[in-house]
C-alpha cells in the first residue's frame, strides 16, 4: 500500500508539468487566470500560431531526419557489433568491449573543439549527416552494452549451433535468429536513444547553425527567447514538440523496462 501511494505521488510530481503546459497553451494570450485551473473553453489558437511563426514544420522534418537515421544506425551497426564481442570470447573483444563501456563515462562536450574543426575541414557543417554521424558516435557505446548484455543474459547459444548444424552463415544467423529475438533491447535503444538525439541542444547549436537545417530545440530556444511575454505560445510550442518521444515511449513502453534490464545483466 505504501509503495503504491509513493508510486502515485511520483507519477502525480512528473504529470503536473505537463498538467500545467496543457492548461497555459489551450487559453487565449488576454486570459490570466491561474494556470492551475484548465480553462472552460476549448482553443487551438494558440497551437496554430506557434506552428507557423516559429516554422515547426522545418524543424520537425529537420528533428524527424536526425532522430530517425540515427536511430536506425544505433540499432544495426550496435547489434552486429555487440553479437560478437558478446558470443565470440576472445582477450581483444573483451578488450574492445571494456573500452567501449569505458567510452560511456566520458562527457561528449570534452571533444566539441577538435571534433568541431574535423566538420570544419571535411565541409559538413549545416549538414543532417553531421548530426546524425554525432549522435551515432555518442549513444553508440551504449547500444553495444545493452545489445550485449541482453544477447548474453536472454539467447540461448544452442539455437545459433543448430542453425550452424543446418549450414547456416553467421549473418543468416544474426539476421534471421538472432535480430528478431532483440525486440525488447531494441525498443530500449529507440527510447533511449531517440528521446536523447530529439531532445539534443549542444551538439545542434554548433553543427547545424543555418536556419534551414534547425531542429526543434534549437527553434523553440529562439523562439522561447523572442515571446518571453508570451507563454501560451511558448506552452503550445513546447507541447507539440514534446508529442512524438511521448507518443513513442507509449508505443514501446511495454518492451523497455525488460529489454533495459535484460540488457544490464552480465554485461
Amino acid at each position: 500500500m505504501i509503495l503504491t501511494i509513493v508510486a502515485f505521488l511520483i507519477c502525480l510530481i512528473h504529470i503536473i508539468p505537463f498538467y500545467i503546459l496543457a492548461t497555459t497553451s489551450l487559453k487565449v494570450s488576454n486570459d490570466f487566470s491561474s494556470r492551475w485551473v484548465f480553462p472552460d473553453y476549448f482553443t487551438l489558437e494558440n497551437f496554430a500560431r506557434a506552428w507557423e511563426r516559429a516554422n515547426l514544420a522545418n524543424a520537425f522534418m529537420n528533428s524527424m531526419i536526425i532522430t530517425a537515421g540515427a536511430a536506425i544506425l544505433l540499432i544495426l551497426v550496435g547489434s552486429m557489433a555487440a553479437y560478437p564481442l558478446a558470443r565470440v570470447k576472445t582477450k581483444l573483444n573483451k578488450v574492445v568491449y571494456y573500452i567501449f563501456i569505458s567510452i560511456m563515462v566520458i562527457p561528449p562536450l570534452t571533444a566539441l573543439v577538435p571534433l568541431y574543426q574535423l566538420v570544419v575541414n571535411m565541409g559538413m557543417v549545416n549538414t543532417h549527416e553531421i548530426a546524425i554521424f554525432n549522435n551515432v558516435a555518442a549513444y553508440l557505446p551504449l547500444t553495444i552494452f545493452l545489445y550485449a548484455g541482453f544477447i548474453r543474459s536472454t539467447i540461448p547459444k544452442e539455437l545459433e549451433e543448430a542453425a550452424k548444424i543446418d549450414g547456416a552463415s553467421t549473418i543468416r544467423i544474426f539476421f534471421n535468429i538472432i535480430f528478431p529475438l532483440l525486440k525488447p533491447v531494441t525498443a530500449t535503444v529507440l527510447i533511449i536513444s531517440c528521446v536523447f538525439i530529439w531532445n539534443d541542444y549542444q551538439f545542434a547549436i554548433f553543427f547545424l547553425q543555418d536556419k534551414s537545417v534547425h531542429t526543434l530545440t534549437v527553434t523553440l530556444a529562439s523562439f522561447f527567447g523572442e515571446n518571453q511575454n508570451n507563454l501560451n505560445l511558448v506552452a503550445a510550442a513546447a507541447l507539440m514538440a514534446s508529442l512524438p518521444m511521448i507518443v513513442l515511449f507509449l508505443i514501446l513502453q511495454k518492451y523497455f523496462i525488460a529489454g533495459l534490464s535484460s540488457g544490464s545483466v552480465k554485461g
